[in-house]
C-alpha cells in the first residue's frame, strides 16, 4: 500500500484555517478522521508547537499511520476511536480544551484503493463496506437481511438516488436466490435495474447505492450528528474547527451546527443582550468552500469537498 496515493483534499486551505489558533506553544490540534495521515504530517509540519491527537475508527489507517508519523515522537497521539468519542478521548488524555480541529469526512484512500474491503464499485470484492472490521454488520448483511422498505429509505435518504425503488425490487428478488457476497453482482444488479436515461449521467450508476450503504454500515451520519456539536464544545476561546464533506447530507449538518453556534438566541426586543444568549461562533467562510479547478485536475477525488471553517468567541454560559 503505497502512501504516495493519498492526497490530502484541500490541504493548504485547511492548514490556512487552522493557522491562527496553533502558532502558541502548547497548542493542541485534532485530527478527527486520521485515515492515511496526510492532513496530521501537514499540520505537525506546519505547526511546529502544537501537538496533535489523531483519531481513527480503522485500525489498519492507525497502523499505517503510525509509521507515517513516528518521526514526530510523542508530539501524535493516536487513538482507536470514531469521532463522536472526541470527548471521552480528551477527558483520557486530560486535555480539557483544545485549540484545533479537523474533519475530513471522505473515505480514506486505502479503503477506497484495497480491493477487499468492498467499498469501491470498480473492481470486484467482498460487500463488507466496515471501517472498523471488528465490529457491526457488513454491506452484504444489510442487503440480505433489511426489508424493502427500509433499504428504499436508505437509498434515498443516504444515496439521494431516484431509482432506490426500482434497485430495491431487484435486490430482493435476487438475494432470494442466492444472498449477495460480492460487489460486481450488486454493481451488475444496478445497471440491469436503471431505465437508459438514468444510466447516461453522474459516473457509476452504482456510486448512490454504494454511498448509501457505506452510510448505513458506518453509521456516518448519526455519528456525526454527536461528533460535530461536541466537537464545537471541545474548542477553547479562538479555538478554530474546519471540516471537510463530501455530499449535501453531511454538509447540511455541518452549516446547521455552525449557524446555530453564530446565531443570538436572544429573546426579541432586548435592550442588552446577555452573555448567555450571545453567539458562540464566527463563521470563518461564506457558506461552503469549493477545492480549485486545478486541485480537482490533479486529484478527482477531492471534486465533491465542501470546506466550512468556524472560530470559537465565547465560553458556554450555563
Amino acid at each position: 500500500m503505497s502512501q504516495t496515493r493519498h492526497v490530502p483534499v484541500m490541504l493548504q486551505r485547511c492548514l490556512d484555517l487552522l493557522a491562527p489558533a496553533l502558532q502558541k506553544p502548547g497548542s493542541v490540534v485534532v485530527d478527527c478522521t486520521l485515515g492515511l495521515g496526510g492532513h496530521s504530517e501537514a499540520l505537525l509540519t506546519a505547526f511546529p508547537e502544537a501537538r496533535l491527537i489523531a483519531l481513527d475508527r480503522d485500525k489498519e489507517a492507525l497502523r499505517l499511520s503510525g509509521e507515517r508519523l513516528a518521526r514526530f515522537g510523542d508530539r501524535a497521539t493516536l487513538v482507536h476511536a470514531v469521532y463522536d468519542e472526541l470527548p471521552d478521548v480528551l477527558e483520557r488524555l486530560s486535555v480539557p480544551r483544545v485549540q484545533g480541529i479537523l474533519f475530513d469526512l471522505g473515505v480514506s484512500s486505502m479503503q477506497l484503493d484495497e480491493r477487499e474491503r468492498g467499498f469501491a464499485y470498480a473492481h470486484d470484492a467482498p460487500l463488507d463496506m466496515r471501517m472498523d472490521q471488528t465490529t457491526g454488520v457488513s454491506a452484504a448483511e444489510v442487503l440480505n437481511t433489511y426489508p424493502p422498505g427500509e433499504l428504499v429509505r436508505i437509498l434515498r435518504q443516504y444515496g439521494e438516488e431516484k431509482q432506490a425503488k426500482r434497485i430495491v425490487s431487484a435486490i430482493v428478488r435476487e438475494r432470494e436466490k442466492e444472498p449477495f457476497s460480492n460487489s460486481a453482482r450488486l454493481v451488475e444488479l444496478i445497471r440491469d435495474a436503471l431505465p437508459q436515461a438514468a444510466k447516461r449521467t453522474g459516473g457509476n450508476p452504482a456510486k448512490r447505492t454504494f454511498q448509501a450503504l457505506r452510510i448505513e454500515v458506518n453509521g456516518e451520519l448519526s455519528v456525526l450528528e454527536r461528533a460535530i456539536p461536541a466537537a464545537v464544545k471541545s474548542l477553547a476561546v479562538d479555538g478554530r474547527i474546519a471540516v471537510l464533506s463530501y455530499h449535501s447530507l453531511e454538509d447540511r449538518l455541518v452549516k446547521q451546527v455552525f449557524a446555530a453556534g453564530a446565531a443570538n438566541t436572544a429573546p426579541p426586543g432586548l435592550p442588552v443582550v446577555p452573555e448567555q444568549y450571545q453567539p458562540k461562533l464566527k463563521l470563518l467562510t461564506r457558506g461552503a468552500e469549493l477545492p480549485t479547478e486545478e486541485e480537482i485536475a490533479e486529484n478527482r477525488r477531492a471534486a465533491p469537498a465542501r470546506l466550512r471553517g468556524a472560530q470559537r468567541i465565547r465560553v458556554d454560559v450555563l
